[in-house]
């Protein structure tokens, strides 16, 4: 039975060195339960460690049966800055028990295989995954919400985000035409999503709740307590309701073209890879979190330009 307790960790083997938290928190409150992403000091930046205890987590509420309602949240200043490319725990390069999918272990592969293996499972292959938990998740944004942050944010199903919150996808700096899981043309109108691909700037909350990308913009100190209000409104309704109206929703979103529209940018995603690995330092286009950080300092300076919240995250 779901009843209030403190946090409890969810580990999925952090190999952060010296790491001593567990990547997620997991806490119930009545019928909400609240994963947590814990790893505020990288601003949230999710390794394989982190996607896998997510999973487990998103796992654990939907097998509850008196959890109604998930929150998506970030511990720290930011939700999540994205993939992580640049932290000690960094962690792409070791296997895990594949859950999303049938792709083979990634970390004995080289090349094309390797990555396209690893990502059809922890990026494209999660996401979906999660997509069709069959209860609501509710995304509370704060801070930087950056690539493949919007991909946690754009797989659940409502997003509460703070005043100062901000959306962007930069990795077209890399040569790639953006993140894994690339909704981009169904969360917001084509000429925007061009144009947020186009320039990587940052999109405010107001903006993004402008579009109907985000349901509601509220002061960062209300954040927690907002989303679980509206966690607790919906959890009023009937479950299998609920459950009903989500994948009805999800089904017309995929009649619409959002599955077909997933793959073929997944396929040149990864061309976009393969084309780095050939032409340049890296699949991520020499983009490591030194010129990250480089390059959107120059987007900065520039009129209108503006600045991603993380330079160790954003991979693509």
């Amino acid at each position: 039975m779901a009843t209030a307790h403190d946090d409890e960790p969810v580990r999925y083997g952090d190999h952060s060195p010296g790491a001593t938290e567990a990547p997620v928190r997991y806490s119930l409150q009545g019928p909400v339960a609240t994963v947590t992403m814990n790893r505020p000091e990288y601003r949230n930046a999710q390794n394989s460690a982190m996607t896998y205890a997510l999973d487990r987590a998103f796992y654990r509420a939907a097998a509850d049966d008196e959890v109604k309602v998930v929150v998506l949240a970030g511990a720290g200043r930011h939700f999540s800055a994205g993939h992580d490319i640049g932290s000690p725990g960094r962690d792409a390069h070791l296997p895990f028990d594949r859950a999303a999918g049938l792709w083979w272990d990634h970390s004995d592969k080289a090349g094309a295989e390797q990555r396209f293996a690893r990502e059809s499972e922890v990026y494209l292959g999660m996401c979906r995954r999660w997509r069709e938990l069959p209860k609501p998740v509710i995304a509370a944004v704060q801070g930087a919400c950056v690539a493949g942050g919007l991909m946690l944010a754009w797989v659940c199903d409502l997003i509460v985000a703070t005043e100062d919150a901000f959306f962007a996808d930069p990795v077209v700096r890399m040569g790639i035409p953006g993140v894994e899981y690339f909704a981009h043309p169904w969360v917001m109108p084509p000429r925007v999503a061009k144009e947020f691909l186009y320039t990587g700037d940052r999109m405010s909350a107001r903006r993004a709740y402008e579009l109907g990308m985000v349901n509601r913009v509220v002061p960062r100190h209300e954040l927690a307590d907002r989303a679980g209000e509206l966690a607790l409104r919906i959890a009023e309704l009937p479950r299998l309701g609920l459950a009903l109206a989500k994948r009805a929703v999800n089904q017309a979103e995929d009649l619409q073209g959002l599955h077909p529209g997933l793959d073929a940018a997944f396929a040149l995603h990864h061309l976009a890879h393969a084309h780095n690995a050939e032409t340049a330092a890296d699949p991520l286009g020499g983009m490591d979190v030194d010129a990250m950080r480089q390059r959107s300092g120059a987007a900065a300076r520039r009129p209108g330009g503006t600045e991603p919240a993380n330079p160790r995250a954003a991979e693509a």
